[in-house]
């Protein structure tokens, strides 16, 4: 059975308090109310600084079971190293608390900056030396340097497959050559909806899909009204059931390997006019979750 994941991108906003939020709800509950009102939820705040392993525990902690996160890679690696000479900046990333999340591990972003171009041998590169399970994983981590001033987390409750998905924001990329890199490397294109401004596609990469929906009409700010949700929800389920929809804005012309189902992971970051929680809820319901 696939699965579905309808959540948000962070949860730690001001404008959502007394709004999305309880008026009364103190900030240190945020996390445990709004995981219980959607089904997952991205952290964002890994991209901007490395995390601590008390942080990605007590997240865990504050979720209920069967709850998922997907984690955002270090900018670090893809804004600043560009991918170059990552081996350090990867192992202290992975060191940095990931596997505090346990079963609660979903997949890992990566995020392009709109100036990278489509550099088929660099990208080979970066997505070969992603680890494909925690056991990978760990062996990385241990080669983590001093610049975990928190401590490190280096070993995982148990093996588990990781999954990457990768958003990229540059014209270059729409080609056959990269979606047939991703499918090599069974790397998720993120389908990333930014009302225009950035690469629109739809190709199915890996067993699974994740969308990233900055806003319907405005970026970050504009909400998603009922036709759009009803638009989003009949290709999620067209996803889900293993197809793709009729459609579908391709940079291929190939298809990809037939499956009976696949996962989908959907978050909405359109949370300056506090849309996010809301849109996603609502999608929620409308998927009959």
């Amino acid at each position: 059975m696939a699965k579905l994941r309808i959540g948000i991108s962070g949860w730690r906003y001001a404008p959502w308090r007394g709004v999305f939020y309880p008026a009364d709800l103190p900030q240190r509950a945020e996390l445990e109310y709004a995981s219980r009102q959607v089904g997952s939820i991205e952290l964002n705040g890994s991209f901007y600084s490395l995390q601590r392993p008390a942080s990605y525990a007590g997240w865990n902690e504050a979720t209920p079971r069967g709850f998922v996160f997907a984690v955002k890679g270090p900018r670090f690696i893809t804004h600043i190293k560009r991918l170059r000479d990552i081996d350090g900046p990867l192992a202290n990333f992975l060191a940095s608390g990931v596997f505090e999340l346990g079963a609660k591990l979903g997949p890992i972003l990566w995020q392009c900056p709109p100036n990278q171009r489509f550099d088929e041998p660099l990208f080979d590169q970066f997505l070969g030396a992603l680890p494909r399970d925690t056991t990978q994983a760990a062996a990385h981590a241990r080669r983590h340097d001093h610049r975990l001033k928190h401590g490190a987390s280096v070993t995982p409750d148990r093996k588990r497959r990781l999954r990457h998905a990768l958003e990229i924001r540059h014209d270059s990329f729409i080609c056959e050559d990269f979606i047939a890199l991703l499918r090599r490397h069974k790397v998720a294109l993120v389908v990333a909806d930014t009302a225009g401004r950035w690469p629109y596609l739809e190709d199915v990469t890996a067993d699974f899909m994740y969308l990233r929906l900055h806003g319907d009409e405005k970026l970050y700010t504009s909400g998603y009204g009922e036709e759009a949700l009803e638009r989003w929800a009949a290709r999620v389920r067209v996803w889900s059931q293993g197809g793709e929809p009729e459609d579908a804005v391709c940079a291929s012309e190939r298809a990809p390997p037939k499956r009976v189902g696949r996962d989908v992971y959907c978050y909405f970051d359109n949370d300056a006019k506090v849309h996010a929680p809301f849109d996603a809820q609502a999608l929620m319901r409308k998927l009959g979750l």
